[in-house]
Formats: C-alpha cells, sequence, structure tokens
C-alpha cells in the first residue's frame, strides 16, 4: 500500500488536505457595506411607512371626530325640535365657518356657536372648518361638515353629510 493511501473506513480513497487558511479569513469590506447599505435601505423604508401610517391614522380620526360632531348637532336639534322644524338652527347654504361671526345670546346660536368652536378644536381651526345645518319642515335635517385634511395627509377639502329626520 502506498503511503498516499489511508486507511479507515473507505480504504483506497484519498483524503483531502485542508485548504489552506488564508482563504478563510471572513467578509471583505465591500461586503460588510453592502449589508450596511441593505439594512439601511430597509429601516428608511419602515420609517417612511410609519410617518405614512400616522398621517393616515390623523386623517381617520378627523373623520371620526366629524361624525361625532353631526351627531352631537342632530341631538341638539332633536332636544329643541320646535326650533329646528321652525329654521331656527339654518345656517343657510355657505354655512358658518367662523364662530365669532354668532353674536346673539339665544340657545340656537350659543348651541351653534358652541358645535363651530367644537368643529375648529377637533377639526382644525382654518378658515376652511365649516358647518351647515338645514332643516325643513318636515324634519328632515342634513348636518354638513367640511375641513381641510391636507396636514394628515388626505385629499385636502373633506366633506361629511349626515341626513337624519328629527
Amino acid at each position: 500500500m502506498s503511503k498516499s493511501m489511508i486507511r479507515g473506513p473507505f480504504p483506497g480513497r484519498r483524503r483531502c488536505a485542508p485548504a489552506p487558511l488564508h482563504r478563510h479569513r471572513g467578509a471583505g469590506l465591500i461586503e460588510v457595506l453592502v449589508a450596511v447599505l441593505i439594512l439601511a435601505l430597509g429601516l428608511l423604508g419602515m420609517a417612511g411607512l410609519q410617518a405614512n401610517a400616522l398621517k393616515k391614522n390623523q386623517s381617520a380620526y378627523a373623520r371620526g371626530q366629524a361624525v361625532m360632531l353631526s351627531y352631537y348637532m342632530l341631538d341638539a336639534l332633536r332636544a329643541n325640535k320646535v326650533g329646528a322644524l321652525a329654521g331656527d338652527y339654518n345656517t343657510g347654504t355657505d354655512g358658518i365657518c367662523d364662530p365669532t361671526e354668532i353674536t346673539g345670546t339665544s340657545l340656537q346660536e350659543n348651541t351653534q356657536k358652541d358645535w363651530l368652536e367644537s368643529l375648529h378644536t377637533n377639526l382644525g381651526d382654518s378658515e376652511q372648518t365649516c358647518g351647515i345645518i338645514d332643516c325643513d319642515d318636515t324634519g328632515v335635517c342634513t348636518i354638513t361638515i367640511q375641513w381641510n385634511d391636507e396636514l394628515a395627509g388626505g385629499l385636502g377639502e373633506q366633506s361629511f353629510v349626515t341626513r337624519s329626520r328629527l
């Protein structure tokens, strides 16, 4: 038997010599930089998704507030059904955008002013935040709320309409 043959479980086969050590030095600088670049891009993508999610959440919150505030006004109209049927709460087709425009002290005017102040507090204090109330003599009331949703990632001017019979 030759010296190159080694006895063992597989007689007659040659054992391979281990590779030289200089071939197993580890990752090179370029591989590390590529890995860091991929990680950085992934983290930037996650940050962008998080920012977008926050904007959409704020927009959904504003729509929820608009729903709640329209029901608030409908409840006030139901509480004073006689005044609502008489058209005392009606604001006209353009609506009211500035709560300081309401200077009276009647129940209807105080309710409208409080409602408009709540609109500006919850939907943004801008001149585009407006409320429209329109009740007819049959008891069908339409509440329209308008606001600007650009800062929350929405499409700009938003409008929410609620129609109900008192």
